[in-house]
């Protein structure tokens, strides 16, 4: 069963802007590592790159209903790819927190993610499934 959906689109100029003026320190406050060496590896979309994954930060934090308050962070919120190279969360601290009070008992959350972009916006979806143990 569906328990949450989230989306998000987010201005690739705008995350281009960001990295211009705050260079290292907004990356280190938004993105794990494994993102940022993702989008390093992608210096012509670099910004793209960030800006789904920030996308897709926002549309987590919709998704389970709070924001980014609550004890859920943005670094806490990170975009991986499974071996089939399809995006998904890995989540820590009080995202996984967040999500683990969503999910009902004998279930297991499963997350969908979905990223695209066409320049200047990316966008992101998420949808966060219960699935019976």
């Amino acid at each position: 069963m569906i328990i949450a959906i989230g989306s998000d689109l987010c201005n690739i100029e705008r995350i281009q802007s960001s990295l211009d003026r705050f260079g290292a320190r907004f990356l280190a406050r938004v993105f794990t590592e494994v993102e940022q060496a993702k989008a390093e590896r992608r210096p012509f979309t670099r910004a793209g790159t960030l800006a789904k994954r920030f996308a897709a930060k926002e549309a987590f934090s919709k998704a389970v209903g709070t924001g980014f308050k609550a004890g859920v962070f943005m670094k806490d919120i990170g975009v991986i790819n499974l071996k089939s190279g399809a995006p998904t969360l890995a989540l820590t601290g009080g995202a996984a927190a967040r999500l683990a009070v969503l999910t009902p008992a004998g279930h297991e959350a499963v997350v969908h993610l979905t990223l695209t972009d066409d320049h200047p916006w990316a966008q992101a979806f998420v949808v966060i499934e219960a699935r019976p143990l």
